[in-house]
Order: C-alpha cells, then sequence, then structure tokens
C-alpha cells in the first residue's frame, strides 16, 4: 500500500526501529527489496536518486515504482532521494511519490533554507512530505570513495534546529560520520552529535551512507534518533559480486539467467538490512 513519509517513520518511532530506503533503479533491485519487506511485513521507502537518471529515467522507472508500491500488502514510501533541481522534485510528485529530499547541502545556509522552505510549501500543498539536509557527506550520491577528513562537513546541531525552523521539513538527513559509496576504512560515527542533533530537532534523523555500517552501530544510531537509513552501494555490489560468479560458474546462455542471480544476492543482503534496522520488530528465520 502507498504509505507517506510521516507514516513510515511514525511506525519506526512507535517500535523504536529504522525503517530501510533503498535505491531501485532497476526492476531486479525493486523486485528484491519489495519482496523481502513482504517476507519480513516491515514498511519500506522504495528509492529513486537524482543521480541514477541516466540509467533509470524518473519518467520511466518512477510510474513503475508507484505502482508497485500500491500493490505491496506493506506500507511503501515511494521517495526521491538528493533532488537539486525544483524541476525535478516536481515531476516526482507529479507521478504520485509521497516524499522528497531537497539536497542542498553543499549551498551557503540561507540558500539551502530558503530552496528547502519553497521545496515544502510546494510538497505539503500537495500532500506529500519532504526531508531536507544541513551538513553534507564527504562523498557524494555514486561515489566509491571518501574521504579521509570529513569532520568539518558534521551538522552542527544549532545550526540544525535553526533550519527546522526555518524550513519545517519533516525528516532530517544530518552528517557524523557515514558516506556515501564503498568504505575504504570502517566509519567512526559521532554517537553524541545524533544524540545532539535529535534533542535540537526533535524530527525523525536520516542516516545517510548507510551500507557498511556495523549491525553494532545502527543500533546505537537508533538509540539517539536515527528513523530513517539509506541503503544501496552494498546490496548493488552483491549483485554483482553474484554476476561475476554467474559468469565464471555458470556460463550462461541467457542474460536472464545474471539477472535473476544478482537479484537474488541483492535480496539476501536488503533481508540482512532490514533485519537490523527493525532492531528486535523483525528476526531472521
Amino acid at each position: 500500500m502507498l504509505a507517506s513519509l510521516k507514516e513510515v517513520l511514525a511506525f519506526a518511532e512507535r517500535h523504536h526501529c529504522a525503517i530501510g530506503a533503498f535505491n531501485t533503479p532497476t526492476l531486479e533491485t525493486l523486485d528484491a527489496v519489495l519482496e523481502e519487506a513482504t517476507a519480513l511485513q516491515v514498511p519500506v521507502i522504495i528509492a529513486h536518486a537524482e543521480v541514477h537518471e541516466p540509467e533509470a529515467p524518473l519518467k520511466e522507472i518512477g510510474p513503475i515504482m508507484v505502482f508497485r508500491a500500491k500493490m505491496a500488502s506493506i506500507p511503501v514510501c515511494v521517495h526521491l532521494d538528493h533532488g537539486t533541481d525544483f524541476a525535478y522534485l516536481r515531476e516526482a510528485i507529479a507521478l504520485g511519490f509521497t516524499s522528497v529530499m531537497y539536497d542542498g547541502s553543499l549551498l551557503p545556509y540561507e540558500e539551502n533554507a530558503k530552496n528547502t522552505k519553497e521545496v515544502v510549501t510546494y510538497a505539503h500543498a500537495h500532500g506529500v512530505d519532504v526531508e531536507g539536509e544541513i551538513g553534507a557527506l564527504p562523498a557524494r550520491e555514486g561515489a566509491s570513495t571518501a574521504a579521509s577528513d570529513p569532520t568539518a562537513l558534521y551538522t552542527d546541531p544549532a545550526l540544525a534546529k535553526r533550519f527546522v525552523d526555518d524550513t519545517g521539513i519533516d525528516a532530517l538527513a544530518c552528517s557524523f560520520g557515514t558516506a556515501h559509496g564503498i568504505y575504504k576504512a570502517t566509519p567512526k560515527l559521532d554517537f553524541p552529535r545524533i544524540e545532539k542533533i535529535h534533542e535540537q530537532t526533535n524530527l525523525p534523523l536520516v542516516m545517510h551512507g548507510g551500507s557498511g555500517v556495523s549491525p553494532e552501530d545502527y543500533l546505537k544510531a537508533i538509540d539517539r534518533g536515527i528513523r530513517k537509513i539509506n541503503y544501496y552501494s552494498y546490496m548493488a555490489r552483491e549483485g554483482v559480486f553474484a554476476a561475476e560468479k554467474c559468469l565464471n560458474e555458470e556460463h550462461p546462455t541467457f542474460y536472464h539467467t545474471i539477472a535473476a542471480r544478482a537479484k537474488k544476492a541483492m535480496a539476501l543482503d536488503a533481508r540482512k538490512a532490514m533485519v537490523h534496522f527493525s532492531n528486535g520488530y523483525c528476526k531472521e528465520e
């Protein structure tokens, strides 16, 4: 069933857990995520990042995502991730997305706040929730590496409160030690910072760059206010590993054999993530 961001995050708050937000730029990733969320009976967020436009145009993948969400037996939020262009955000809203993220994190504060507020005004008028971001991750969406010294980009709790007050957003993405892409070293998360940001803003907090974080750190972050965890890079990489293994060991004749192996591997990885994020609400069989 199609659900709003507020609805799935309210579930997370009630159950003291986090909801996984998975990028789904292909039918294989979309099927993998929805099948596992359905099997576990947990709400889920399926996301399309603006950076994936070349591989999966929004006008093509968006209607499929919305349709599949409506047909699901679990609450499914359809989310636009890291939108930087207002026209692109409007297109997602017109297609039936229930949530959008405006990412002005690399802009000066005043410009980020102004643009975010404009998105909030438009989105709320159309019944759509908005995620905003203050602070920035050291690697952009779709990157394969992270900067070695990201602390200058971490979110300032006092500025986060000002940002929330100035914009009226529904969820806040913040920077505290994670990064997009594949980690070169184990991430070190600033848990006191998460706690302070939550105390200042009283909003559901979002962890971007959630792939590659340890199960223990997921739980520590959830305990301090994280309610949405973005997850894609490591799941997608499992698909690549499975495809390589299939090619090397099975020497398939048809592409769909490779796609099926990749989908199964991504589903297993997504399932593990969902179980970790549920904080005991669902358990691995």
